[in-house]
């Protein structure tokens, strides 16, 4: 399993949770939020994970360039995640609502996200290796590209409860994580060591966490999935983050009894 890269991908995230705890209360004021019980937790979870998840990959032995991708994807997607988390408005949300936005002439800063997490996976999908040339290498770049965009994105539309994107990034890196090892553990690492509090509720991934936790995980099904597996892994990917325009997730795991067990898990009681 990559365990360098899972234990100091963990071991990055504990340290940095330890020193985020003793910080001045002025300094951590600003990533303050209201969760859905209205309570205070921290949105300093986020840049946190990403960084024990980006100290993980650093230092795990994967593909020089497999490597490069994942460090470029999880630093861009959780830079302009954060962005999003200290300057965003809740008014617009969704693709339609900050294309919408956009076609008006207002960039806000969801735009911003969608554009950054978009470029930053089609640039992280060209530096992955690859044996086709041309047209088809193209394709396949455009292809990774959105694979890699779309999990980012995914996994910032369960951040909703808590543990549920952790839950749901370490469902999809672990068994990558068993056969590769790479930026799947480290990520496996830091959402191990980040899910304590998230779980306990003192803190939450926040668009900085989840995009950039989720593009490192989209990088890991870019570089090591077969054709077969990674063009289903696209089209469920594709599927759900359509269907998050329509449908609330958390509804549908509310009223699906295996979801909502599975999503229980570890929590407070409701």
């Amino acid at each position: 399993m990559g365990l360098l890269g899972a234990v100091i991908g963990a071991a990055a995230t504990a340290g940095l949770e330890r020193a985020a705890a003793k910080l001045p209360k002025e300094s951590r004021a600003p990533f303050e939020r209201t969760n859905h019980r209205g309570e205070t937790v921290t949105l300093l979870e986020g840049p946190i994970a990403v960084l024990g998840a980006l100290a993980g990959v650093a230092a795990s032995r994967s593909d020089s360039r497999v490597k490069a991708a994942a460090l470029l994807a999880g630093s861009v997607s959780g830079a302009v995640g954060a962005y999003d988390d200290l300057a965003g408005a809740t008014d617009t949300k969704g693709f339609r609502g900050h294309l919408t936005a956009l076609r008006r002439g207002e960039v806000t800063s969801g735009a911003v996200k969608i554009l950054g997490v978009g470029a930053a996976g089609l640039a992280a999908a060209a530096l992955l290796p690859r044996r086709s040339k041309g047209f088809g290498a193209a394709v396949e770049i455009v292809a990774d590209g959105a694979l890699i965009a779309g999990t980012a994105n995914l996994a910032n539309l369960l951040d909703l409860r808590p543990g549920r994107a952790l839950k749901g990034i370490a469902a999809v890196s672990t068994p990558v994580a068993l056969v590769a090892g790479g930026p799947a553990a480290a990520v496996v690492g830091a959402a191990v060591a980040a899910a304590p509090a998230d779980l306990g509720e003192r803190s939450m991934l926040g668009d900085c966490g989840a995009n950039g936790l989720g593009a490192i995980t989209g990088t890991a099904l870019a570089s090591s999935l077969p054709r077969p597996l990674k063009v289903l892994a696209l089209g469920a990917v594709v599927a759900l983050n359509l269907a998050s325009e329509k449908v609330s997730f958390t509804k549908v795991i509310a009223n699906t009894p295996v979801l909502d067990k599975i999503d229980q898990w570890g929590r407070r009681p409701r």
